[in-house]
């Protein structure tokens, strides 16, 4: 799968880091220091204490589906990639995130166990993280 023509995100000094590490094939999330959560979307402030004490931390990539939807079209989206599974994945290190499956719809359900793979992109410091269901 190419990731264009699709839209590439573009880091600002909040994400940077986190598109930089999926480049390099790995997932990253936030751990607050004063409160404990473990959350993604990057931000720099803690969404639940609202704490600037916040570390990243290399997330393990495994997950179930926690909910999805099948986009049969989408505009702008390649016409071979469809239909899309559009997901939120409950990751085995606490945060859900929102992301694609890249299967059949027919091969995912809720509480299907999932793997992160990274598609790159024409930007050098951007990767996209995908998940794809695996045995457990």
């Amino acid at each position: 799968m190419s990731w264009e023509p699709r839209p590439v995100p573009e880091p600002n000094p909040e994400t940077e880091r986190y598109w930089a590490a999926a480049a390099s094939g790995e997932l990253l999330v936030r751990e607050c220091l004063g409160c404990g959560l473990v959350y993604h979307y990057p931000r720099a402030l803690c969404p639940d204490c609202f704490s600037e004490d916040v570390e990243w931390r290399e997330a393990s990539g495994r997950g179930e589906v926690y909910s999805y939807s099948t986009a049969r079209t989408m505009s702008g989206w390649p016409e071979e990639d469809l239909p899309l599974v559009l997901a939120y994945v409950e990751l085995d290190d606490g945060p859900r995130m929102m992301t694609t499956i890249d299967a059949k719809p027919e091969d995912v359900e809720i509480g299907t166990r999932v793997d992160v793979r990274f598609v790159d992109t024409d930007a050098s410091d951007v990767a996209i993280p995908v998940f794809i269901p695996v045995d457990d």
